[in-house]
């Protein structure tokens, strides 16, 4: 899917603003809420979650349907033209209305859908409602569980009196919701160009793209590529064929270059920002442009205060800030996919990235995030497990359709945390690499996140499936805290197991939750010392091993969660707070990750 940009042939506006909302009280649809304006509406941003933007936790914990709704004009002389209603994000469940008519729906929060409204044009002021959902169960990405996911008391002193329907992610990081990016009504002419495809191939100073423009309608199209002073270096006639480009440069982690591959078809004009580089997996060995790349950075989440999950331009931009200011070079978009604008920024700024789906908390057994308890269901269960291959499966073709083509994008994480080892795990997890293979027309590398709660390399799927191990071990803080000699030791033991595969390894989730501010001579938990020291630790024993090829900390900043008596006003395992000042261990990875070069790093080991 194209993202909507203006162009000599397509006109962009956004509906974003302060829309009328409010919560269904369990009778919004059988009241018909969307066929009239609402009574007594809230005022409410868009894009944003709405979960903060309001006082009181009958609102923050909302529970089912919400409504948002404005209206709109589609003006007569866009008549002549296709007319696309399009919405980035809608979490995690849309109904559109217009004019009390049902336009789409839509399952999923974190990617883009859109409708076609030509007919539209001309007819005078339109009613929009978008009705969203927020539950989160067995069928949905990500997965809700059906018990609480810290805890609900201690056996025996569970809350009493009647019980509400509340949501229980499986999953460590609060569940916000509503519309969290943009909508836009863009247009097209008649006759349209859909989608663009570009993979390259690079020999020395010499670049082929080989090219695909989806069209529809009747026109002859010209594909033209311009480097960043805006030579023409490449051009070729037809809907497929072969770019090529003499003296390319290519596009670099933390040095980028984008071209503008500018394609015409009859009267429509699309222009894709295109990076050239290469990616690919040998041995041990995390190869970008042919060169052993080693991974530095963390998890993130898309998480600021009071956007909730609400796309935050100025905070996306700061944050990649930081990171350059530390010395890394890459992220991971846990545990779904980030806003494109972020994805385009990343393309911009050389930011290697890992793309995630929004499979978090596909682990019933064990449940997610600190939740140590369980579901005690078998996660792939017919009958009492979750229920999402098949929606699993839209989430990677829709994730792929979107980042095919950017040059950030390195590789594609098909799960966090996962019941990867139990029986039917391998049932599952097959058919959806074998998916995501068979659509990338780039063949980048696939994983899985593989979770501590696991039984090991022996029975994880993950061994036999992916390309790249990225593991997520907390040594030295969930298993084995305070002491951290005896985590060391456990750490190597299963780097050892894991050197028996031949696989390059990565370290994408590791660290210790830290509260700012709090300190001590002897190094205890929670300080910003122990953080520091267990950093120290994990890092010794990854410098040993030449397999392991990045190190991502967890995480990026701190983060708001479901409460729970294991999380102080969220997740507090930041190396920088939510607002983004640094803790000590900013500090220390920024000193470490310069030292470390992007490519290269232990290949005289």
């Amino acid at each position: 899917m194209l993202y909507p940009i203006l162009t000599p042939s397509r006109s962009l506006n956004d509906l974003n603003g302060v829309w009328e909302f409010k919560l269904d009280n369990g009778n919004g649809f059988e009241e018909e809420w969307f066929k009239k304006p609402l009574e007594t509406p809230m005022t409410m941003p868009v894009p944003a979650a709405y979960n903060d933007l309001k006082e009181g936790v009958d609102f923050r914990d909302h529970y089912g349907w919400v409504f948002y709704q404005r209206t709109f004009s589609v003006p007569g002389f866009m008549k002549d033209q296709r007319v696309i209603l399009r919405f980035d994000a809608v979490a995690h469940e849309a109904k559109v209305y217009i004019n009390g008519e049902l336009v789409c729906t839509h399952k999923g929060g974190f990617l883009p859908f859109e409708v076609e409204i030509s007919d539209l044009a001309g007819k005078g002021e339109c009613l929009l409602t978008v009705a969203v959902s927020n539950i989160i169960d067995y069928t949905t990405l990500p997965v809700g569980g059906k018990s609480s996911l810290l805890g609900g008391g201690l056996p025996g002193f569970e809350a009493k009196g009647p019980k509400k329907p509340v949501n229980n992610p499986n999953f460590d990081f609060f569940n916000y919701c509503g519309i969290i990016r943009p909508v836009r009504i863009y247009t097209t002419p008649k006759s349209y160009i859909s989608d663009v495809t570009v993979t390259a191939e690079v020999k020395g100073e010499y670049a082929a793209l080989n090219y695909r423009i989806d069209t529809i309608g009747e026109g002859s199209c010209l594909v033209e590529v311009f480097d960043r002073e805006g030579n023409k270096v490449a051009e070729a006639a037809g809907t497929e064929g072969v770019l090529e480009i003499k003296n390319v440069k290519l596009w670099q982690p933390l040095n980028a270059y984008l071209y503008d591959i500018r394609v015409t078809f009859g009267t429509d004009v699309y222009t894709l920002p295109y990076g050239v580089r290469t990616v690919r997996v040998e041995g041990t060995r995390f190869l970008i442009n042919e060169k052993p790349f080693y991974f530095k950075g963390y998890g993130k989440h898309e998480d600021t205060f009071p956007n909730g999950r609400g796309i935050n331009l100025p905070m996306n931009t700061k944050d990649i800030s930081l990171m350059k200011w530390q010395g890394a070079n890459s992220f991971r978009t846990s545990h779904y996919p980030y806003s494109e604008e972020m994805m385009r920024l990343c393309d911009q700024e050389g930011i290697v990235v890992i793309d995630e789906t929004t499979a978090v908390g596909v682990n019933l057994e064990f449940g997610g995030g600190a939740n140590f308890n369980g579901q005690k269901v078998g996660t792939f269960d017919k009958e009492h497990g979750v229920q999402t291959q098949e929606h699993h499966k839209d989430v990677i073709r829709d994730l792929i359709a979107r980042d095919k083509n950017h040059a950030c994008v390195v590789m594609w994480s098909i799960a966090n945390e996962p019941d990867s080892y139990s029986e039917g795990a391998y049932e599952y997890f097959a058919p959806l690499y074998e998916l995501a293979r068979s659509l990338d027309p780039q063949k980048r590398p696939c994983t899985l996140v593989s979770v501590q709660m696991g039984g090991g390399p022996a029975t994880d799927v993950s061994a036999k499936l992916s390309d790249v191990i990225c593991l997520n071990r907390y040594y030295g803080w969930y298993f084995g805290a305070p002491d951290l000699e005896g985590p060391e030791q456990a750490l190597r033991d299963e780097l050892d197991q894991w050197q028996k595969f031949g696989l390059p390894v990565i370290f994408t989730e590791y660290g210790a939750d830290t509260v700012m501010g709090f300190h001590d001579t002897t190094p205890v938990m929670y300080t910003e010392e122990y953080q520091v020291d267990y950093y120290k630790m994990n890092h010794r024993v990854f410098d040993e091993y030449d397999f392991v090829v990045g190190e991502q900390a967890w995480n990026f900043a701190d983060f708001a969660t479901s409460q729970g008596l294991l999380r102080v006003q969220g997740n507090k395992k930041g190396l920088f707070t939510r607002d983004r000042k640094p803790k000590l261990a900013a500090h220390y990875f920024k000193d470490r990750w310069h030292q470390i070069p992007d490519f290269d790093y232990k290949k005289n080991q």
